[in-house]
């Protein structure tokens, strides 16, 4: 496990040295084209190209449908979600898009903490870029596409795009929306598919902890208002 992991760490740091010295070019054409042979492009990978819908989304909690939710405590973060779900605290495995595949059988929920300016921090050089916190980050992200690079920046969002997004079924059905309610703002990223529904949801508390929840419904029942319910409950322990 150890060695698969410092392998994935190898492959992206040498993405983006990579991409360093092609910054260097200054030619936007050949960063696109190290992007599309390294990753994907729009065709292969549309959810690379996908970008938030206008607007924010105010959501509001289904109250009868709170009540049907089990809450589930972990050492990083709290959240409720509906019976016959398994709920498991993960982490950021794969190191760019092929697609975030498990071994689940049935309805899942992956989430994953991380402590306020922990982007930023990871990646100091953004901030010269006008990145001010882990939000704007995100921002950035889910705004990046591939067929729009025009610089080392915009490169780099990409990747990370890559890096962030699970598998969300049919990408070319995949929306996302950015909201701001109960404490919270932020995005979901969702596909609501004939037999599963997925939902990459990723939530700023107003001290800026980031929580991320993978949301994979085999059972087709939860739908956006439902997730925004969820996302209401999650907070720190």
């Amino acid at each position: 496990m150890r060695k698969k992991t410092l392998k994935k760490i190898s492959i992206v740091v040498a993405l983006i040295l990579a991409l360093l010295f092609l910054g260097t070019l200054g030619k936007p054409a050949i960063i696109r084209s190290y992007i599309y042979t390294g990753i994907g492009n729009c065709k292969s990978i549309p959810v690379l190209c996908k970008l938030p819908e206008p607007g924010i989304i105010e959501p509001k909690v289904d109250q009868e449908y709170l009540w049907q939710l089990i809450p589930y405590t972990f050492d990083d973060m709290v959240i409720s979600m509906p019976r016959g779900f398994t709920v498991v605290m993960t982490d950021v495995r794969k190191v760019y898009y092929k697609k975030w595949r498990r071994s689940d059988k049935g309805n899942v929920a992956y989430l994953l903490y991380r402590k306020p300016n922990f982007f930023i921090n990871l990646f100091p050089n953004v901030v010269k870029q006008g990145v001010i916190n882990d939000y704007d980050f995100i921002d950035h992200l889910r705004s990046a596409r591939a067929d729009t690079i025009e610089n080392l920046t915009d490169a780099f969002f990409v990747v990370m795009k890559s890096i962030f997004t699970p598998d969300l079924g049919d990408q070319s059905g995949v929306k996302v929306v950015r909201f701001a309610g109960f404490g919270k703002r932020g995005f979901v990223s969702y596909n609501l598919g004939s037999k599963v529904n997925y939902f990459d949801c990723e939530a700023f508390s107003d001290n800026g902890d980031f929580f991320k929840v993978y949301i994979k419904d085999k059972t087709g029942l939860i739908d956006l208002e439902k997730v925004f319910t969820i996302i209401s409950t999650i907070h720190r322990p």
